[in-house]
Order: structure tokens, then C-alpha cells, then sequence
């Protein structure tokens, strides 16, 4: 049996689509007795008015989502603060919805709030491999979108980052100066946009520091910690690295849980820098050295970028590149 619509509700009734659909958002000019028929016959026939989309049309949800593909890294967080201080000065809502890095979970988020639940989207995407066809909902419900962070390169929109290349590259050269000639580059996803970013930067360096790459030293993990544990332990007794190079805050957590069960003394046996977010990082034993990123500013920049299109009536978000400056912090971790 095929869907029941408001048309066909409208037909069975005799009545105009209007009238129908005006029963449903509780206009005044509709008389009780007939609003109670309507409903009744929605009722009967099984059909469920969308209400998220009625909203939308005729009065702001004042809502937006925030997609990201985990809590746990601390980056997230900040840039999550960042958004909501920016959606509430402007009387907005927020949901966050987490993707795990899953490609199909995150199509499916994008496909609910796709259905008039929201008025625009900031997103951290999960991966690169996949066609990103299903975005397309978003333009045709005109809800504009910003990306931030991570982005998909074959969608046209406002993407927000940091300058990944230029920070991964200072912090490679970093450790090559300290001493070190076999650097070990730690990455969850190299398919991701910052992930072939930071991994670009890395190469470079090497080779501008005169050394041969290894691509044996390009070290992929995962988000489990016991696989990581695994990969790094690997790592290390078979390829004898001097330095690690963490793409992201949890494989830098992750050396140094290693190196404390292993006996691997930081930065004398191997030096440590990684991508982080993490307040605490110069209380770690021994400080952390860290590339921390602007994550509060970044979101609260998209955000502002996402509100100003809202204001203006856009559809969508300009096909351009918002680059925000990293800081390179040297700690005890990464210095000789």
C-alpha cells in the first residue's frame, strides 16, 4: 500500500491541501468541527503529518546541527563551545550528532535532519572514500552548511581549518632538528582532508631536512585502543623510530602509555609531539610538545559564517577557505 500524503488526505476529504495542512499547524481560520474531521480522517488513513518541515516553512526552527565524528578528542569539545556561544547570541538551539567516523551513520544523520529539522549544519566529516551524493539533500531543502575541521574536497561550501599543512611541517622539522632522522607519523585516517594534509606536510619536511621517506613509517591506526597498542608496539621494535609524530591527540596519549609500559624513556629513547587540544598537556610527565589548534575559534568562526548565510537568506554557504593559525608549543617530550 503506497504512503498516505496530504494530497491524498485532501482528496478523500474534498478539501484543499491548504486547508489541510493549515488544520495540522493549528491556524485560527479553520472551524473546530472541520479541524476535528481532518483529523480524524488522518487518523483512519494512518497519515503522519511533517511537522519539522511545516515548521520550516512557515517559521524559523531556530536549530542547528552540529555533526563531528567523536567527543572524546578535546579539540571537538572547544570547537563545540565555540558554536554554541555563537548559536545563542544569534537565539539559537543546537543537536550534536556524533558519526564515530562511520560514513553510513553520518549519511543517515544528514538524511533526518534533512527532513526540516534544522535551519543549518557545521560538520566535521567522518571519511573520503564514499560518494557524497547525499549532502544533496541539504540543497534541496535549501539548508546551507559549514564544514570545520575536516571537509570533503568534491563539495562546494564554506570550510573553516586550521593551516594543518604549514603546523605538520613546522612540527616534523621540529623533531628532525632535535636530533632525530627516523620519524614515526601516527594517523588514524590519511584518506580524511587533514589527514593527506598533515600527511603531505610530514613528507615534505623529511625531505627537505635531506632524509629518505619510509613509507613503512607512516604508522595507521585505528580509534581502538588495544589495536593501537598493538600497532605501535610493532612499530617500534621492528622499525626503531627516534621520534613520533602524532596526527591526532589520542596516538599521542597513546605513546606515552607505550612508552610507560615499555619501559621507553620520553624524549631520551624517542621524542613525542602530536596534534592536541589537551589542557593539561604540560602536566603530563614529561610535557607534552603539542601543535594546538584555535578549535574554540574555529567553531565559533564557522558558526558566525552558518548564521550570516541564515541572515541573508542563502541556500548555501560560499565555496570558499577559512584558515585559521595553529601554535606550535615546545615541551620536555620532543626536546634534547
Amino acid at each position: 500500500m503506497d504512503t498516505v500524503n496530504i494530497k491524498m488526505l485532501a482528496e478523500r476529504l474534498g478539501l484543499s491541501t491548504s486547508t489541510v495542512s493549515r488544520a495540522f499547524r493549528g491556524n485560527s481560520d479553520i472551524s473546530a468541527k472541520t479541524k476535528q474531521r481532518i483529523l480524524e480522517a488522518a487518523a483512519a488513513m494512518g497519515y503522519q503529518p511533517n511537522l519539522y518541515a511545516s515548521n520550516l516553512r512557515d517559521r524559523k526552527s531556530r536549530t542547528i546541527a552540529i555533526i563531528v565524528p567523536e567527543f572524546a578528542n578535546n579539540f571537538f569539545s572547544q570547537a563545540i563551545h565555540g558554536i554554541e556561544k555563537v548559536a545563542r547570541s544569534n537565539g539559537y538551539h543546537t543537536l550534536i550528532y556524533v558519526t564515530d567516523d562511520d560514513y553510513e551513520r553520518e549519511a543517515a544523520f544528514v538524511a533526518d535532519i534533512g527532513n526540516g529539522r534544522v535551519e543549518g549544519v557545521l560538520m566535521s566529516v567522518s571519511g573520503e572514500e564514499y560518494q557524497h551524493g547525499y549532502l544533496g539533500v541539504l540543497a534541496k531543502r535549501n539548508i546551507p552548511f559549514v564544514f570545520f575541521d575536516r571537509y570533503y574536497d568534491d563539495v562546494q561550501a564554506t570550510r573553516v581549518t586550521a593551516n594543518d599543512y604549514a603546523s605538520s611541517y613546522a612540527a616534523t622539522r621540529h623533531l628532525i632538528d632535535n636530533g632525530c632522522t627516523r620519524v614515526a607519523y601516527l594517523v588514524v585516517n590519511k584518506h580524511v582532508s587533514i589527514g593527506k594534509i598533515r600527511l603531505q606536510g610530514y613528507l615534505d619536511a623529511v625531505r627537505d631536512a635531506g632524509q629518505q621517506p619510509d613509507d613503512a613509517l607512516v604508522v595507521e591506526c585505528t580509534n581502538d585502543r588495544q589495536e593501537i597498542e598493538h600497532r605501535l608496539r610493532s612499530a617500534y621494535y621492528n622499525l626503531r623510530p627516534d621520534g613520533i609524530f602524532a596526527s591526532v591527540e589520542r596516538l599521542a596519549i597513546a605513546a606515552y602509555r607505550f612508552c610507560h609500559q615499555e619501559g621507553i624513556a620520553i624524549p631520551a629513547d624517542l621524542k613525542v609531539i602530536g596534534f592536541s587540544s589537551l589542557e593539561i598537556a604540560d602536566l603530563l610527565n614529561p610535557g607534552l610538545s603539542t601543535v594546538t589548534q584555535p578549535a574554540f575559534d574555529m567553531g565559533a568562526t564557522a558558526a558566525t559564517v552558518l548564521f550570516d548565510a541564515l541572515a541573508k537568506g542563502l541556500k548555501s554557504t560560499p565555496d570558499e577557505h577559512i584558515t585559521l593559525e595553529s601554535i606550535l608549543i615546545e615541551r620536555e617530550s620532543s626536546v634534547t
